[in-house]
């Protein structure tokens, strides 16, 4: 059997062109994710940039399917850029073990999957296809500042 090589998490992320944010500093009561032996687990983010919200509004109302994909890739960067801060380094990702995304969006939208597979999506650009996740993708009302997706992950490492 042929030996599976790992690709270097930091240098695929050169080769996608992707930069991950700054964590900044957490105003909250709960913290960025938990370490907990060889599993982390991420609190939902937001599409912020710059301490502000890239996006706010309602997905099928004000913002476009376009518009919400793009909000999900920046929650994904906001993640990585969190598990990078909490584990040092993206390359002890074993996987990413499940992703759960919410999407803010009118009762008549139903595509709440595609939103989140532009999650799915840019994690199998950065870990590998090999390494599928469980995931939910689900539709709320509402979801904290106005953003219409949040996504929460969680991670197995080396």
């Amino acid at each position: 059997m042929a030996e599976v090589v790992k690709t270097d998490v930091e240098e695929r992320l050169k080769a996608l062109n992707i930069n991950l944010p700054d964590v900044p500093a957490n105003p909250h009561p709960f913290a960025p994710g938990v370490v907990s032996g060889n599993t982390v687990i991420l609190s939902g983010q937001t599409p912020k940039v710059d301490g502000r919200q890239q996006y706010v509004g309602i997905v099928g109302e004000s913002i476009s399917m376009e518009e919400a994909q793009e909000a999900a890739r920046t929650c994904t960067l906001n993640l990585l850029a969190s598990l990078k801060y909490l584990v040092g380094d993206l390359n002890r990702v074993k996987r990413v073990i499940k992703v759960n995304g919410y999407v803010a969006a009118t009762p008549q939208f139903k595509e709440h999957p595609v939103v989140i597979n532009a999650v799915s999506n840019m994690l199998y650009d950065v870990f590998g296809k090999e390494h599928q996740h469980a995931r939910i993708a689900v539709g709320l009302a509402s979801l904290p500042g106005g953003a219409p997706v949040e996504v929460e992950m969680t991670v197995e490492i080396d």
